[in-house]
């Protein structure tokens, strides 16, 4: 339980304790989990027994239309932890779209993201809350190492620091989603209504009193990851649209050498008559300038989706556990209902 004080340092805020319980939400994404969610639940009830005797602990789960028996094994859960809910998307909506759709319709003073497949430990729970309570608004935990392949390894640290030279604002290096931040971050984060949410961009983006925790990633506690090297691609290429204009911007960059290119190709044509010169000039102009209408189609077309305001998920609230609302707080009173299907919430 916390509240913000002045500290006694400039910039130094501290948490004091108030009559009335903090509420943490514990947000899990889950698609297709059965065997992994009872597991994880047994890894994290520890961790919620202990956060209780401070807080007010909920454990919500965005269940992203699994077709396997996920949702029973939420509700065996919830017979044992009265405050666990859940959130069925009306269709696979993806992962950050899931988050996304999580984060407008949860309830809480804090949230904390992590993924059921205790890849990310959920003990550091309880070190995200003791570095909330020394005044930060973001905790994170910051990937230093994980059990894959030395090439892969490099492959992600490579791809973080790519998109850090590229974004156009700050980018947390070795972050994902697991992390816990406070309301008023969340509502942050969801001002931005983009129809493709990068959350860990977004996260840094916002700015706050921000901590890492460094740690070394556990293997997968059972099943099997739903990321290939096809999906780590496209989401790789959908993270840097998404935080960087440098391709919209890259022409503009380009342009002199182009042109210059173009010259020295032409004056090569005149003083030999070679067809190749005006070969290898057909080529770059066409180079050039088939990859900056590529380049704006994309930006123009997600421009565009962002233009509509489409929400990225419906919720399934007939086969849906919903949080209920504090007075004045809460999904209802953050969320339009545009970001929500009919039907009546069970339980």
């Amino acid at each position: 339980m916390a509240s913000t004080d002045a500290g006694t340092g400039p910039g130094t805020v501290v948490r004091k304790a108030t009559m009335k319980p903090r509420q943490l939400t514990i947000i899990c994404p889950v698609h297709n989990e059965e065997r992994v969610i009872p597991l994880f639940y047994d890894r994290i009830r520890p961790v919620m027994d202990k956060l209780a005797e401070s807080y007010t602990v909920h454990l919500l789960f965005l269940d992203n239309a699994s077709i396997d028996r996920s949702a029973q094994q939420i509700e065996k859960i919830r017979a044992s932890w009265p405050g666990t809910y859940l959130i069925t998307m009306s269709r696979n909506v993806g992962y950050h779209a899931s988050l996304e759709c999580g984060l407008r319709n949860a309830t809480g003073d804090l949230f904390v993201f992590i993924d059921v497949d205790c890849e990310d430990p959920p003990e550091m729970i309880v070190e995200f809350i003791e570095k909330y309570e020394q005044g930060f608004d973001i905790v994170y935990g910051e990937r230093v190492d994980r059990h894959e392949s030395t090439a892969m390894k490099a492959a992600r640290k490579f791809f973080y620091r790519l998109l850090q030279a590229l974004a156009d604002e700050e980018i947390l290096l070795d972050m994902a989603e697991f992390s816990l931040f406070t309301r008023e971050v969340r509502d942050a984060i969801l001002d931005e209504n983009t129809s493709f949410p990068f959350l860990r961009a977004s996260i840094a983006r916002v700015g706050f009193r921000r901590a890492a925790i460094p740690f070394k990633r556990d293997k997968r506690i059972a099943g099997d990851t739903h990321y290939n090297l096809i999906r780590m691609f496209v989401f790789a290429v959908a993270g840097i649209l998404s935080s960087s204009t440098l391709f919209l911007r890259l022409p503009i960059y380009l342009l002199p050498l182009w042109l210059l290119s173009l010259l020295l190709l032409g004056i090569g044509y005149v003083s030999s008559q070679s067809l190749w010169y005006v070969v290898a000039a057909f080529v770059v102009f066409a180079a050039y300038v088939g990859a900056t209408a590529a380049f704006t189609a994309l930006y123009v077309a997600r421009t565009y989706k962002n233009g509509l305001q489409r929400p990225n998920a419906f919720i399934d609230r007939s086969r849906s556990i919903l949080q209920p609302a504090p007075d004045g707080e809460g999904a209802g009173a953050r969320s339009s209902d545009r970001y929500q299907s009919s039907g009546a919430a069970v339980g």
